[in-house]
């Protein structure tokens, strides 16, 4: 049996009495409960190939899931344990996962009893013979003896009276652990008067409970029918901090979902969202997964701004309550859009904004990340990108200090890690991000990049698709499509990448880059006149552009990546892209 063992492997030792991964040197390395659950699966399975619908079922039983959380589950054990080339955690085949490496049991520490030790004259612990344990005074205290316990008793005091010294200065959790806000995510009300209304009521309530259940700073609590009347209301099972309600309608071609965040204890709404798909133009499934995804979205943003202004920080000062919220919201729906003048705008109205106030970090913050995705389209000088980025740096690590749990902070240290090519570092920041906001295009899109520059195509298209699949927040959506269409084209599956791009040319067309590959494409399908009016489109777009400045920065990627890359320059060449 290996349920109390200590299991170890490549190492790593898991420890399954203290749920506890340790490295090398011994140091905890953390990870989420389910994860945990996930390497023990592997750990113990002695080498066999779990099928994923196996891993589901262990991981998360009696709760439907979707394979997105596996993957996110996969993506953060090969961080953890710094498998970047997928040689520890491999996918199989057939499908489904294995750990490829010995797994050795060992004995779990059962340390002696106390009663059992005596001090050793050297200053070591000595075992007592049995006629002495037998004849010990009973005035023992938790197995010390009375002038020990004497002394524990006022060591605690000094300990509990240095806390209360050090309370003022200390931040109340390092104290007390706080207890998470609970969510009731109660049952979605059906008004559709439609025959499928029921039944896509209760799918969305349980996609929206597993949902917020992947939140790591709240607890989600199930909601129950009332027992008296029959009507279908609920109430939660327990006393909840927040609510989420909300009503499913059928109206003409549309469903539209409408949800709704209320604290509990007044009844006072913090937030609504509305969303809507076409009715007929897609499978339950994916209407589903895009009306959660896009009430979801928003909820989890607006209790993720909830429960940061809950914890106590230091005054900022120099902060508005007024124009700057309004200045950082402009800005970031301007990061995603893709002319250069749009750029400017929203970075002279950020800057302006920040002269105002040069202390509030939201503004720092909100700038920081529109630079980066001026880095990332090439819109500095490669002088101006260096002051740029250090100044987005120092932001940055100021903003994770104060607000290391803000979805708006980590998605702005996200995209810098990716515009300065530190992939891996990129990955576990953008899961964190997605462990607060679990339907986050954005932090999936900048994930699906940092795959592509790792080498990792199939974990890349997996997740610009799940991305296409939230759909959330539209403004992004022409990144995971070309996302999508640039992996496809990479892997040589030109065919294939031609929808994605055209799809993401129609929503953002003045990119540039989606025309050069749209070119690649169209060339390797045969399509010659195309591939060369789409390299003479991107050219108008970004004149200069040569095969020496076509690719994105190559650093720290893996050559995998490289040499697909330099096999999509050549089909730009080939179609018109010049070389000088």
């Amino acid at each position: 049996m290996l349920g109390d063992h200590l299991l170890r492997f490549a190492g790593f030792e898991l420890d399954q009495q203290r749920a506890e991964l340790r490295g090398a040197d011994g140091t905890p390395i953390k990870l989420r409960p389910k994860t945990f659950e996930m390497l023990r699966l592997f750990a113990a399975s002695g080498g066999r190939v779990l099928s994923k619908q196996e891993l589901m079922e262990a991981v998360w039983p009696n709760v439907h899931v979707g394979e997105d959380s596996l993957f996110q589950c996969i993506r953060e054990l090969r961080t953890a344990l710094g498998d970047e080339r997928r040689q520890l955690i491999k996918l199989a085949s057939g499908g489904g996962y294995l750990l490829a490496t010995e797994v050795v049991a060992a004995p779990a520490a059962d340390p002696a009893p106390a009663e059992r030790t005596a001090t050793d004259p050297t200053g070591g612990v000595a075992p007592l013979p049995p006629a002495e344990v037998a004849a010990r005074p009973q005035r023992a205290m938790f197995g010390l003896s009375r002038q020990a316990t004497v002394a524990a008793v006022a060591g605690l005091c000094v300990i509990v009276m240095g806390l209360a010294v050090a309370a003022p200065v200390l931040k109340p959790d390092l104290l007390f652990k706080r207890t998470p806000p609970r969510l009731a995510v109660m049952p979605i009300v059906d008004d559709s008067k439609d025959a499928r209304g029921a039944a896509m009521a209760a799918e969305v309530t349980a996609r929206l409970t597993d949902g917020f259940a992947k939140v790591q700073n709240i607890s989600v609590v199930a909601p129950r029918l009332a027992a008296k009347g029959g009507d279908g209301t609920a109430a939660s099972l327990t006393p909840s901090d927040y609510e989420l309600r909300g009503e499913l309608e059928r109206r003409d071609q549309s469903w539209t979902l409408r949800a709704r965040i209320i604290k509990a204890a007044t009844g006072e709404v913090q937030s609504v969202i509305a969303a809507s798909v076409a009715a007929e133009e897609m499978d339950a499934q994916l209407a589903q997964s895009r009306l959660v995804a896009g009430v979801g979205h928003g909820l989890a943003r607006r209790l993720n701004e909830i429960l940061e202004a809950r914890v106590p920080r230091a005054p900022v000062a120099g902060a508005s309550a007024g124009g700057d919220k309004v200045a950082v919201e402009q800005a970031l729906a301007s990061i995603n859009q893709t002319t250069r003048e749009r750029f400017g705008a929203a970075q002279a109205m950020l800057q302006k904004a920040l002269s105002d106030y040069p202390d509030n970090l939201d503004i720092a913050v909100a700038l920081a990340s529109l630079q980066m995705r001026g880095i990332q389209m090439v819109w500095f000088s490669p002088e101006e990108a260096v002051a740029v980025e250090a100044r987005a740096n120092a932001t940055l690590e100021q903003a994770l200090r104060s607000k290391p749990n803000s979805i708006a902070v980590l998605e702005a240290y996200c995209r810098f890690l990716s515009a300065t090519n530190h992939f891996v570092e990129s990955l576990v920041t953008c899961a964190k991000a997605l462990s607060f906001d679990p339907w986050n295009g954005s932090a999936l899109y900048l994930i699906g990049l940092g795959q592509v520059y790792l080498g990792r195509f199939d974990d890349a298209l997996a997740t610009f698709l799940q991305a296409d699949r939230y759909d959330t927040p539209q403004a992004s959506r022409w990144t995971w499509l070309l996302g999508a269409g640039m992996t496809y084209a990479l892997m040589g599956r030109y065919e294939e990448a031609l929808p994605w791009l055209q799809r993401s040319i129609a929503i953002a067309p003045g990119t540039g880059r989606s025309h050069f590959l749209l070119g690649a494409a169209y060339l390797r399908t045969g399509r010659l006149e195309e591939a060369r009016a789409a390299i003479a489109e991107g050219l108008k777009l970004r004149p200069g552009t040569t095969r020496q400045s076509v690719s994105p920065p190559m650093k720290n990627a893996s050559p995998v990546c490289v040499e697909a890359w330099e096999r999509v320059v050549q089909a730009e060449v080939d179609a018109g892209l010049p070389e000088q």
